[in-house]
């Protein structure tokens, strides 16, 4: 009787160190996949405190736009429940790859960002701020092909035309 209860004890300890394991192992194999998720993007996800920070202080110079980055930028005002912005987002990340270490790409939520997107008077989206290293930025309203994205950003922000 004694051989069958630490037999059991056993089995049972055994069978609770193989879930748990298997928990853990689940857990790595996720963080390794949003890892590499994250290594493949190319876009920068902003809150206000980062716009503040690596794309213009507003706040403290609400009166002259001063750029704060070292190259060119598009901002992508967007939400997750927008069909439009959700069209655009698979050439948003391609063109950020295409143009890494030419320019940033950075994607501000407006539904957890609503006051940067009300300063900046987002009323419909998607709405893109296209960012030069000087200059005032331009602002778009609206889904932009890829070869208006292009368009936009070889002529206007990084003037190869």
């Amino acid at each position: 009787m004694k051989i069958s209860r630490i037999f059991f004890s056993i089995l049972l300890f055994c069978l609770f160190v193989s879930c748990g394991t298997k928990k853990e192992t689940e857990q790595n194999q996720t963080v390794v996949r949003q890892h590499e998720t994250e290594v493949k993007t190319a876009v920068i996800h902003l809150d206000s405190y980062g716009f503040l920070s690596k794309v213009a202080n507003y706040k403290s110079e609400p009166r002259e736009w001063k750029y704060l980055g070292d190259k060119p930028a598009i901002v992508d005002f967007y939400a997750d429940w927008c069909g439009p912005c959700r069209a655009i987002a698979p050439t948003v990340e391609e063109l950020a790859r295409k143009y890494e270490g030419q320019l940033y790409v950075y994607k501000v939520d407006i539904d957890k960002e609503q006051e940067l997107a009300s300063d900046f008077g987002v009323r419909s989206i998607p709405t893109l701020l296209f960012i030069p290293l000087e200059g005032d930025p331009q602002v778009v309203s609206g889904a932009l092909s890829k070869a208006e994205f292009e368009e936009i950003i070889d002529g206007f922000l990084l003037k190869k035309q």
